[in-house]
């Protein structure tokens, strides 16, 4: 099997982009530096492919990113991994921010935009078949974060794994009646990342042979003060749950001010699970599902450098695993059977 840059970078002991900046003859890499990947390469007998020659004569060094809401932790921390990649190349960001199903439109539509760029990254919006043929048209190597299409190479996190991590860990402190706030599921943006967690959740209760109550689902749009309206009504059902699992740790924000305002001590009371474990996750002690938020900007940007130098890895659709962490929101309820 011929030899590719990721091999390359690693027999180097650099990155994917420090080996694309030696073979586009950057003034940005140290001798030594570049004496160590021409040695790499002559020593795996690598050959870059005639198509990643071309690209190189023509190319802007700049990488630019598609991302919805930038300053959501989410996205903010997926944007940190990336900037890191490039930070040690000689590549620019350029980033086109999306606020509006109307400028997503446009903004896929709109192929004069990614002739300034060398490569794109697509962070979170949902992809059709129609969405995937025009992207094939901007003739730019992209690849899709957090979010996956079988046509477009893709770094995506395995949510409905993490919905079912995050119920399976109140089941086994021996709730009975879990409930979930997540996002509404028909984003005109095409999220679908609250969506694989609620089907995490509904998995993992059929597979505990607990009985689904709809009354127990709450959507609304993505924000804490949503959550803590939707976390009010299940607290003032009739038969209230013992725990809620909320789709982000922006959304069980509220869900623990909703407790607070109702005085339900958590965990005594209430359980609460969050998603994603941002930085304020930690400070409130938080129980939440850990996602890469960081590496998973991190790798988007490596597997694009590795389309860029004409041999991509056998390997392009890539999910990343997550986990549970745990603190001091959850907790066995204060009755055998909640």
């Amino acid at each position: 099997m011929a030899a590719t840059i990721r091999d390359v970078a690693k027999a180097a002991g650099v990155g994917v982009g420090t080996v694309s900046r030696v073979l586009n003859n950057s003034p940005f890499v140290s001798q030594p530096t570049r004496e160590r990947v021409l040695a790499a390469m002559a020593a795996l007998d690598y050959q870059p492919s005639p198509t990643a020659r071309r690209l190189a004569l023509g190319r802007t060094h700049t990488i630019g990113v598609i991302t919805p809401f930038f300053t959501r932790p989410a996205f903010v921390g997926r944007l940190n991994g990336i900037l890191a990649e490039l930070t040690a190349t000689n590549y620019d960001l350029v980033l086109f921010s999306i606020n509006t199903p109307e400028q997503r439109d446009a903004c896929f539509q709109n192929v004069s935009k990614f002739k300034s760029v060398d490569g794109m990254i697509i962070i979170a919006l949902g992809v059709q078949d129609a969405d995937a043929t025009v992207i094939k048209h901007w003739n730019v190597p992209t690849v899709l974060l957090d979010s996956h299409h079988p046509d477009l190479p893709s770094i995506a996190i395995d949510d409905t794994g993490g919905g079912r991590l995050a119920t399976e860990h109140l089941i086994a402190l021996g709730h009975r009646k879990i409930a979930f706030i997540g996002d509404t599921f028909d984003s005109p943006f095409g999220f679908i990342s609250s969506q694989r967690r609620y089907l995490g959740y509904r998995q993992a209760l059929e597979t505990a042979g607990f009985r689904y109550r709809p009354a127990y689902q709450r959507l609304g749009d993505h924000g804490r003060y949503v959550a803590h309206q939707l976390a009010l009504e299940l607290l003032e059902l009739h038969d209230p749950p013992t725990a809620i699992f909320a789709a982000s740790d922006t959304q069980a924000l509220g869900v623990l001010e909703a407790a607070h305002a109702r005085r339900l001590r958590v965990p005594e009371d209430l359980s609460v699970i969050g998603y994603d474990d941002i930085e304020i996750a930690e400070y409130l002690d938080l129980t939440t599902i850990h996602q890469p938020m960081y590496s998973s900007g991190q790798q988007a940007a490596t597997l694009l450098f590795e389309l860029l130098s004409g041999n991509p890895p056998e390997e392009t659709h890539i999910l990343l695993p997550v986990e549970v962490v745990q603190r001091g929101t959850a907790a066995p309820p204060r009755t055998a059977h909640g």
